[in-house]
C-alpha cells in the first residue's frame, strides 16, 4: 500500500511540474518556429558607422542592423572606423545591451567601384572580413554595382569570377559567408555561383532588382534555391511603402520561402514614401512593423 501511495505521489509530482514545463516548452516552440529576423541598414537610416545607429534601430522596432564599412572613393581601403578595437567593443556592448544582433557587414563602396579592376581589392576583403571576424559578424555584403554589372559589361565576368573565387578562399578561412548582389537574373546569378564554386559565396536576393526587371519574384527564389540566398535585402524601390506596394505580395512571398524552407535574415534598404523620403523612423518604422507583421506573427 505504501509503496502504491509512493508511486503515485511521484506521479502526482511529475504531473505537476509537467503542466509548470508546458509554458516554456512552448515558448521554446514559439522561438524556433520564428524563423525570420527584421533589419534595417545603418547607410539608409542616414548613421553610416555611427554607433548611433543602434539605439535608433531598436527604435525603429527591428531585430538587428546591418553596418556599413564605410566609404571607398579612391582610397586604399574604406574609411572603417571600426577597424579601431575601442570603436568595435562600444558597437558590440551597445548592440548586446539593446538586445539587437549586427547581421551583416556591408562593402557599399563596391556600388560605385569596380571589383573587377580595383587594384587593391584582397586588401579590402580581408579588412572587411577582419573586422566581420573581430565583431562574431558571419556575413559580408558585395555589391558588384554599377561597373560591376554583368548584363551591360559581359567583359567583366572572367576577372569577376577569377576574383570571388580568390575572396571566396578568404571567406573560408575566416570562418564568413559573402553575400554578392548582381545584376544578373536568377539563372545568370546561380551558373555565376557555380562558376565560381564555393560555398562561401553566396546570393544576397534583392526584391528591387528582380522587380524593376520585371521578372517573377517567387520564380527567381525557387531557381537560387534556399542553399544559395544567404540574406535577402526584402524592400522595393522607393516610392511607397511595402504595405501600399502593388508590386509585391508579401503574403505570399513567405509562403515562398517557408515552402522552399528558407530561413533568415530580411533587412530593408528601401521602400520609402516619395513625399517624405529622408523621414527616417516614419519610413523604416512603417515598413519593418509590416515586415514583422507578415513574417513574425503573433
Amino acid at each position: 500500500m505504501e509503496h502504491q501511495d509512493r508511486r503515485s505521489f511521484i506521479g502526482n509530482v511529475a504531473l505537476l511540474t509537467g503542466s509548470l514545463m508546458i509554458p516554456n516548452q512552448l515558448l521554446l516552440a514559439a522561438e524556433k518556429k520564428n524563423n525570420y529576423k527584421v533589419a534595417v541598414i545603418d547607410l539608409m537610416i542616414l548613421k553610416r558607422q555611427k554607433i548611433s545607429a543602434l539605439p535608433l534601430a531598436k527604435e525603429i522596432g527591428a531585430d538587428g542592423l546591418e553596418i556599413d564599412m564605410g566609404g571607398l572613393g579612391n582610397r586604399e581601403t574604406f574609411d572603417n572606423k571600426l577597424a579601431d578595437p575601442k570603436i568595435r567593443q562600444e558597437y558590440m556592448d551597445k548592440a548586446k545591451e539593446l538586445n539587437l544582433e549586427i547581421c551583416s557587414l556591408a562593402m557599399t563602396g563596391f556600388y560605385a567601384q569596380s571589383f573587377a579592376k580595383r587594384p587593391t581589392y584582397q586588401r579590402l576583403i580581408q579588412d572587411c572580413l577582419d573586422t566581420a571576424k573581430a565583431m562574431h559578424i558571419k556575413v559580408v555584403f558585395l555589391p558588384l554595382g554599377i561597373q560591376g554589372d554583368l548584363v551591360k559589361n559581359p567583359e567583366l565576368r572572367e576577372p569577376i569570377v577569377e576574383r570571388l573565387k580568390v575572396a571566396g578562399k578568404m571567406a573560408a578561412k575566416a570562418g564568413i559567408t559573402i553575400g554578392i548582389e548582381s545584376a544578373l537574373d536568377a539563372k545568370g546569378e546561380l551558373q555565376l555561383l557555380k562558376d565560381i564554386d564555393c560555398k562561401h559565396v553566396k546570393s544576397y536576393f534583392n526584391f528591387s532588382n528582380v522587380i524593376k526587371n520585371g521578372r517573377d519574384l517567387h520564380q527567381e527564389l525557387r531557381i537560387l534555391g534556399k542553399k544559395n540566398i544567404v540574406q535577402i535585402h526584402a524592400t522595393n524601390e522607393d516610392g511607397v511603402w511595402l504595405q501600399n506596394d502593388p508590386r509585391i505580395d508579401l503574403n505570399k512571398v513567405k509562403e515562398t520561402l517557408d515552402d522552399m524552407g528558407w530561413k533568415g535574415w530580411l533587412v530593408i534598404e528601401r521602400s520609402r514614401d516619395a513625399k517624405q523620403p529622408t523621414n527616417v523612423k516614419y519610413n523604416f518604422s512603417a515598413n519593418t512593423s509590416y515586415l514583422k507583421s507578415v513574417f513574425q506573427p503573433k
